[in-house]
């Protein structure tokens, strides 16, 4: 018997809290109840001061400077004491597991208790990051440089070799590391596209992976269409094994905007004079690399070309293209391109 036990009396049995509690009632609730009184918590599960739910990045570094990020954010209280609370509470439980470095979202009023939790299983908010078909390596280099949570340099990209595609991210993930994921999707997309290729339909005008590549990134930029695309392709094909040029206008602009992809005003006749190895209208073939990154669409329509003579197509001002097996038909169709622009009320400013 304790000495001041009264007698016939049992002695007081203490009841465990819940696994996260339990360390502290064994070894740390004095001090904890000490510390929690002068901080204003009752418990380790009363609610804190966070007024609103929010998301918070947590610092890499050892409790003292995490307990610190938390009093900034407004998490827990600054006080020294809900500080030293906060301290002596993830000591106890840190079998519980580790602290992790991430960007978490916190609710409103969240306990000590809970901060640890979510500090220690809490899943990192996930952040998204969309590259669209047909953007030069200058324009995603732009948006990844300014994409938020993402850290470090971004190593210069070889035209094309980025896959369009909407990816997740957490914070702190480097900008190489998100590109070189965009640039394996691409390299395997591609590399199924030539594997599945129409060798037929190709007439050994494409010659590598590389070509394929080309041939789709002029196809995107040429149509936003997606069932044109493979007759753009077969218009392309056919006059590469004509020996015509190719004369395609994204192309030259790809050339005169240093790669940017677009001009401040419409192309010119004097632009389209214009030595340089990207002018299609100058330089027979393929041009010497790709003038954007395709999408999947592209790379397919550039495998898969349909079959046909065509060897043009002009804008119907409507959305789409009309194709043309000779030059008369092309006439016929810039004719009434023309009528329909004539036709259509001008935005006026």
């Amino acid at each position: 018997m304790s000495e001041g036990q009264p007698d016939g009396e049992e002695p007081r049995k203490l009841v465990l809290p819940p696994k996260a509690g339990r360390k502290l009632a064994l070894f740390g609730a004095p001090l904890l109840l000490v510390a929690g009184l002068a901080a204003g918590y009752g418990h380790y599960t009363d609610p804190g001061p966070l007024q609103d739910e929010k998301t918070f990045v947590i610092p890499h570094g050892n409790n003292a400077r995490v307990t610190k990020a938390l009093q900034d954010d407004g998490i827990l209280s600054p006080t020294w004491a809900s500080g030293t609370f906060f301290r002596i509470a993830a000591f106890l439980t840190h079998r519980d597991g580790q602290i992790h470095a991430a960007e978490l979202q916190f609710p409103a009023r969240v306990s000590v208790a809970h901060t640890l939790e979510i500090l220690r299983h809490g899943k990192p908010v996930s952040h998204q990051l969309t590259v669209p078909e047909g953007l030069t390596a200058l324009r995603i280099t732009a948006i990844l440089n300014k994409a938020p949570a993402l850290s470090g340099e971004l190593p210069t990209l070889a035209e094309g070799s980025v896959f369009p595609q909407t990816i997740s991210y957490v914070w702190g993930t480097s900008r190489q590391t998100l590109a070189e994921k965009l640039q394996k999707m691409m390299a395997a997309k591609l590399a199924a596209a030539w594997d599945g290729r129409n060798v037929e339909a190709l007439d050994g005008l494409i010659q590598s992976p590389q070509e394929l590549l080309v041939l789709a990134s002029l196809i995107e930029r040429e149509t936003a269409v997606p069932s044109e695309r493979p007759m753009v392709a077969r218009v392309f094909l056919n006059r590469l094994k004509l020996g015509m040029r190719l004369q395609t206008d994204p192309s030259v602009i790809y050339g005169l905007s240093n790669g940017a992809g677009t001009l401040d005003a419409p192309l010119t006749h004097e632009d389209l004079q214009t030595p340089g190895p990207y002018n299609t209208y100058l330089q027979a073939g393929l041009p010497p690399g790709p003038i954007c990154s395709p999408g999947s669409t592209s790379l397919d329509a550039a495998a898969h070309p349909a079959d046909g003579k065509m060897l043009y197509f002009v804008a119907t001002g409507t959305g789409g293209h009309n194709f043309a097996e000779t030059l008369a038909d092309q006439d016929k169709n810039i004719r009434a391109y023309r009528a329909h622009l004539s036709a259509t009320p001008q935005n006026q400013n």
